[in-house]
């Protein structure tokens, strides 16, 4: 656990994290990053002294269409994105994935923590390096016995927009409930990473002194 402390303002201090034991790979006033000792997951805690370009903290949809706007550019797809209440804060918790070449996926967990006039966001990136496609294949192919699936159909979907055909959808093999059996996944360890971050992060009370994000 790593602690911060400063009296004056907030800043990318006012807040601690669990590091997990993991070595810390470059540190600022903007940015704290870390990598863990296989090198294989990375974690950073940013902080931005601007305004938040977040389109809503009480819409969920208008969060959800802005993400997905911003992720298929980068020819990604949408896995998660709600809210989340972090102590008395209120956050979004989103998950991306982003595909790598020749082969594989990078996906990034973040919890984006605004404010009126500056923002935090943990981040989790999690690539694919070893048994790439493992766990898609394993999957679909039961799921293909089972009849509960077709690749025509239903194997690739936005979580959240049924009719949603762009970028690298999520496919029925990135949902939750596989996490158990592929608890070494790049996607499993991200979601154990950032609901571990949820139950410990802490907030220093200068934060209480900041306009809050009410879009």
């Amino acid at each position: 656990m790593i602690r911060f402390f400063n009296r004056r303002k907030s800043n990318i201090n006012s807040i601690t994290i669990p590091d997990f034991g993991w070595k810390k790979k470059n540190s600022t006033k903007n940015i704290i990053q870390w990598e863990n000792p296989e090198q294989t997951l990375f974690l950073s805690l940013n902080y931005f002294e601007s305004e938040p370009d977040l389109p809503s903290l009480k819409k969920i949809d208008l969060v959800r269409d802005f993400y997905r706007g911003q992720i298929i550019q980068h020819n990604g797809g949408l896995i998660q994105a709600d809210f989340s209440e972090l102590s008395t804060y209120k956050a979004i918790r989103t998950i991306f994935k982003i595909p790598q070449k020749p082969s594989g996926i990078v996906y990034l967990a973040s919890l984006t923590i605004p404010f009126k006039n500056c923002s935090y966001v943990i981040k989790i990136q999690a690539p694919e390096i070893e048994d790439v496609g493992l766990r898609d294949s394993t999957i679909r192919e039961r799921l293909m016995k089972e009849g509960i699936i077709n690749l025509k159909e239903n194997w690739f979907i936005d979580p959240y927009r049924s009719n949603f055909k762009k970028g690298t959808l999520m496919n029925r093999s990135e949902e939750p409930v596989h996490d158990m059996n592929f608890e070494n996944h790049p996607l499993s360890q991200a979601r154990k990473l950032i609901s571990e971050i949820e139950e410990k992060i802490i907030f220093k009370p200068q934060l209480k002194k900041l306009k809050g994000y009410d879009l």
